[in-house]
């Protein structure tokens, strides 16, 4: 019985990685040669200056199209190929001299030549790898056919048909073929899930830098991160001191002064004494609600409480689209993480509910254990076409996961799915 169910299990695994093999390789020598041809054009045309205006948006497409490789690694094989891209700059000019500085500085990033790459080894070598995946189960469904008679009609057809190295001459060799189809089908449900995972090493091993130098630049974006979460805090805490100054602060004072008038008519006029002791009363309830809302947005109580699952689903109920959270997390990581994961999956609903048009969202968060890797992915089923910048958010998001070495990713082709994925680095307890 556990044979049966382990060898059931199996077979289902190689058919999921052959077609998971199909699905990359049809990527690959649509999209990528597509994407690699495209941007060889654009970038060729910069001298004459069309390319300065068609290569940002090229290079954004490229960057979603590998983006999409990311999360299909992630989601696939549990591969993590991190994103090292330079920081976005954080003010860019307007006008044609804005659209050069944008166009140059995407050039001069050594992460999009790798794009660029990679683009190239995913139409060749990548392509192939996940070819092998579906071929070798189909060609052993094709060879046990042969076998079962349809090498008659084919040989009558073409009288000189070979499988492989056999002549579809008699019914021996067709019994021969349906061997070596079963060959290629035992020896697929063994290597299917193995060349799927080649596939998305290769694609790692090609995006991600291996020189010194590069580590050099991935310093210098952690230096940047720690830079804009020192930033963002002290945004934070003036932010802090005006609501309270303008908010329970002035209430609270407003309630001083109201003592003192009471404690002043107490004796002379106890009706209007009493009419002050209830505003005072009702004053207190108000600066204790703005003392509540100042601490939520600070650090939601039911984060602080019940971790970051309760936290998303708490969130995805005040929603007005209906949001489905599917939640496999064995333990809590710290604090600061998940304040920042939680902000950063209430930032991508606010997104999708705002602007995606959808009338479902799907939010799973994971960890995998054995890479220490909290993993969230947010998906919409709207409209598509977001992308970083432009208002979203997104950018902020990014640098507040950079702070904990963290990474996102946006996928969203027009006409939608939208997903983002977050990955965070971190232990969980």
């Amino acid at each position: 019985m556990d044979a049966a169910r382990g060898t059931s299990s199996r077979a289902r695994d190689a058919v999921v990685a052959g077609a998971q093999g199909l699905a990359l390789a049809l990527t690959a020598w649509i999209g990528s040669i597509a994407a690699f041809v495209v941007a060889m054009v654009s970038i060729a045309l910069i001298p004459i200056g069309v390319g300065v205006f068609t290569t940002p948006h090229v290079l954004a497409m490229v960057r979603r199209h590998v983006g999409h490789r990311r999360l299909l690694a992630a989601k696939w094989a549990r591969e993590r190929i991190p994103s090292t891209y330079a920081p976005w700059p954080k003010e860019l000019r307007t006008g044609v001299v804005g659209q050069v500085e944008l166009c140059f500085f995407l050039l001069k990033d050594r992460a999009t030549w790798r794009d660029l790459l990679w683009l190239l080894t995913d139409m060749t070598a990548g392509g192939i790898i996940a070819v092998l995946a579906p071929s070798m189960l189909l060609d052993g469904i094709f060879g046990l056919l042969l076998a079962a008679g349809l090498w008659i009609p084919v040989r009558s057809v073409d009288g000189g048909f070979w499988y492989a190295f056999i002549p579809l001459s008699s019914w021996f060799n067709a019994f021969l073929a349906g061997l070596l189809g079963a060959a290629w089908i035992t020896l697929g449900l063994f290597v299917n899930r193995y060349l799927v995972t080649a596939h998305f090493r290769l694609t790692r091993a090609t995006l991600v830098p291996r020189h010194p130098t590069e580590l050099e630049q991935r310093i210098d974006r952690l230096v940047e991160t720690r830079s804009d979460a020192l930033d963002t805090s002290a945004a934070e805490l003036r932010r802090i001191e005006r609501d309270l100054h303008d908010g329970a602060q002035a209430r609270l004072v407003a309630m001083g002064m109201s003592l003192s008038t009471i404690e002043a008519l107490i004796e002379k006029d106890p009706a209007k004494a009493k009419q002050l002791v209830a505003a005072a009363r009702q004053s207190s309830a108000e600066a204790l609600a703005e003392l509540r809302d100042l601490v939520r947005g600070i650090h939601p109580p039911v984060l602080a409480e019940r971790g970051l699952g309760d936290a998303v689903r708490a969130l995805a109920l005040r929603l007005p689209v209906p949001v489905e959270v599917e939640v496999e997390l064995p333990g809590r990581a710290d604090a600061p993480v998940e304040s920042a994961a939680y902000f950063a999956v209430s930032e991508a609903l606010t997104n999708a509910v705002k602007h995606s048009g959808a009338d479902r969202i799907w939010v799973d968060m994971s960890y995998a254990g054995s890479e220490r890797m909290l993993r969230i992915a947010v998906t919409d089923n709207g409209g598509g076409g977001a992308r970083m910048g432009g208002g979203s958010g997104l950018i902020g998001v990014e640098r507040r996961l950079g702070t904990f070495d963290g990474v996102l990713a946006v996928s969203s082709p027009v006409g939608g799915p939208t997903m983002v994925t977050m990955e965070i680095p971190c232990a969980l307890s």
